[in-house]
């Protein structure tokens, strides 16, 4: 995709982030899916990306599936089998440097999400959902609930709606992700960052994207745009 695609004045850049098969090399749910709970997971996760159930739904029926009894190994199993992204900690300094507020904005839980997170202290905000293990099986509770623009409805944790509460008209939208649970927050960004299942949806549905790899991809996007941002405004 094109640097002439939506969004071209790069003013007022706002970074907002995906998490999980994004910072992190696999997805997280995934992982912890596949090691520790039955085959059932299997259904919720084809109806999510098939998107004949909600991703509250999905993911929320996922989890009910594991024990509460379960929450250190399953945290200790996530925590020591996470790979990071190459180049995430140079672009979390290059958006400090250019002054770009980075968000993260995660369908992943609190539990290993925010620990992996720690140690990048330059991210302005991180927006997940929160899991419950007070009960018998795991209980997800979801803070960033849809607001009444949202036409998905029941996103789980919101993109969309966290795009609109941080935004304004003066601000120039980034998403950067890679599965379903970014589609929505890319259909009322500026410009998007895209790799697998999310690239593949952008493609099919004629979203212009720009791919990426890892996040030294992104640094680069992100300076070929604001040159073609100011080589543009040479004039006016």
């Amino acid at each position: 995709m094109g640097l002439e695609g939506r969004g071209y004045e790069v003013n007022n850049p706002i970074i907002f982030c995906d998490f999980d098969g994004t910072v992190t090399k696999k997805d997280n749910i995934v992982s912890i899916m596949k090691q520790f709970a039955p085959p059932e997971w299997e259904m919720w996760k084809d109806q999510v990306l098939s998107r004949s159930v909600s991703i509250q739904e999905g993911v929320g029926n996922m989890f009910h599936l594991l024990p509460s009894s379960l929450k250190q190994e399953i945290t200790k199993f996530v925590l020591e089998n996470i790979e990071i992204r190459d180049g995430f900690s140079e672009f979390v300094q290059y958006t400090k440097k250019k002054h770009i507020p980075l968000y993260i904005v995660s369908g992943g839980m609190d539990f290993f999400v925010k620990p992996i997170l720690s140690p990048f202290d330059l991210i302005a905000g991180v927006y997940c959902n929160e899991a419950d293990f007070s009960g018998e099986k795991i209980k997800i509770h979801w803070p960033h609930s849809c607001d009444e623009e949202c036409t998905n409805q029941n996103c789980g944790c919101c993109k969309p709606a966290i795009i609109r509460g941080i935004s304004n008209t003066n601000t120039h939208a980034i998403v950067i992700g890679d599965s379903v649970t970014d589609l929505e927050a890319s259909k009322i960004s500026h410009t998007v960052i895209a790799r697998d299942y999310l690239a593949e949806k952008c493609d099919e549905l004629s979203i212009p994207f720009h791919p990426f790899d890892t996040f030294y991809d992104c640094i680069d996007i992100l300076e070929k745009l604001q040159k073609s941002s100011q080589t543009k405004g040479v004039g006016k």
